[in-house]
């Protein structure tokens, strides 16, 4: 089996990211059977609200199976931080990194989806980043 693209979820409250997380993979991979990696990177390391670059490029790392990362952030300061940390990286590691526009929580999902499907890189992307168009008026 190929391998499948990584999800990270990088948040400044660790419980925010965990919880996307949790909620992301019951919905997408339940029983646990595919080696989808979406990991939650939240916090700083002392465990206060923040991000933390040196955090961020582990996620990283550990989330690319070789099919490369989606991250999906909840403000753009944690988009900052995670430029940091691909400074950080081997530069062709952090070359399979993509960082998303859209929302936190339904990126994240939508994203997970996709890369459970097998889908590019730049397709788990693009699902996440058209994320930010779902409505919620139904």
């Amino acid at each position: 089996m190929e391998p499948l693209v990584g999800i990270v979820v990088v948040s400044h409250s660790a419980r925010l990211a965990e919880g996307t997380v949790e909620l992301v993979l019951a919905a997408t991979n339940p029983g646990g059977e595919l080696d989808l990696r979406v990991l939650p990177v939240g916090g700083t390391a002392d465990g206060e609200i923040g991000t933390d670059g040196d955090r961020i490029a582990a996620a990283l790392e550990a989330a690319d199976a070789g099919a490369g990362v989606v991250v999906v952030a909840d403000l753009g300061s944690a988009i900052l931080a995670t430029n940091t940390a691909l400074m950080l990286m081997d530069p062709e590691r952090a070359d399979r990194v993509r960082l998303s526009s859209g929302p936190l929580v339904e990126g994240a999902y939508v994203a997970a989806t996709a890369a459970a499907a097998g889908r590019s890189l730049d397709d788990v992307l693009a699902q996440a980043v058209a994320a930010r168009d779902f409505p919620k008026d139904v």
